[in-house]
């Protein structure tokens, strides 16, 4: 009985935080077109709409055309990391609310500092779960 009523209960929170990512514009931005693709799949179900770019200088026209309700960026990428695109979307007054998350597949501290020095808000290490995607938008974009 105690399993049924604690699935429920998780059943109620997973549907309550689905319904808040209703309608949300993601982008993810990834060299990987697995990452990138999990990453839709996933928040495409959950009925976000999501953009995808391949790199930051990708991401930087996408970013001005869609003006996403957060943003998901790979640490490491040609020719403009992670860093660099996180460091230029804060720095422009339109955008600079927009949560970024970095991702990266090492989860190093000194990974983690760099990112909030350029002022990302949060750190996923990839792979990551479907729960930690939607728990990192569930926390940084209000509805």
């Amino acid at each position: 009985m105690k399993r049924a009523e604690l699935r429920e209960g998780k059943n109620v929170v997973n549907d309550s935080v689905a319904n808040s990512l209703k309608g949300l514009k993601i982008l993810v931005i990834d060299d990987s077109k697995t990452i990138r693709r999990t990453a839709q799949t996933l928040l495409t179900k959950e009925g976000c709409e999501v953009f995808t770019a391949v790199d930051g200088f990708d991401a930087l026209s996408k970013i001005a055309d869609h003006q996403p309700d957060i943003i998901f960026v790979d640490i490491m990428m040609p020719r403009l990391d992670g860093y660099q695109t996180c460091s230029l979307i804060k720095h422009n007054k339109v955008f600079r609310e927009t949560p970024v998350i970095m991702l990266s597949s090492k989860d190093g501290l000194f990974d983690r500092a760099r990112g909030r020095i350029v002022g990302s808000e949060q750190y996923l290490t990839k792979p990551f779960t479907k729960d930690e995607l939607l728990s990192a938008i569930d926390s940084h974009v209000s509805r």
